[in-house]
């Protein structure tokens, strides 16, 4: 159990590393392509809050990949990186892609908000996947 956990620390910490290459770092100038569109603490750089619950949620959604992966008897990184695959596909790039339909966001912010997502999932399903199998003695 303890090295569960220690997959949702570590997978989630560089997560959160990957979140900020994808969703901070990469095309951070078109993210004032629609100002208006952000909150306006956000648009003043007071963006401490968002970021922290930001980050809180990404240990949550790393946790839930890493639980799908336990609950799917997942023994190996391969199958962890398919859990991974499947949880992004039912979920972040829909949610973003169709938030990108009827608000606008720069189409390469919709494009590295999916990547993020991605990298985050796929990382907590290997993570899961390494822990387990060698759970499993394999």
């Amino acid at each position: 159990m303890w090295m569960l956990i220690a997959a949702v620390v570590v997978a989630g910490t560089v997560g959160s590393l990957t979140d900020w290459l994808f969703m901070g770092v990469l095309f951070h100038n078109a993210y004032n392509r629609y100002p208006e569109v952000w909150r306006e603490s956000v648009r003043e750089g007071r963006s401490r809050g968002a970021i922290i619950w930001a980050s809180g949620l990404g240990y949550v959604m790393t946790a839930a990949v890493v639980s799908l992966c336990a609950i799917a008897n997942v023994r190996s990184v391969a199958a962890g990186l398919g859990v991974g695959a499947l949880a992004w596909l039912a979920g972040p790039p829909v949610v973003i892609i169709v938030n990108n339909l009827f608000v606008k966001i720069d189409a390469r912010i919709t494009v590295a908000h999916c990547a993020g997502y991605a990298a985050r999932l796929l990382l907590a399903g290997a993570a899961a996947g390494f822990v387990l199998s060698r759970s499993a003695g394999g």
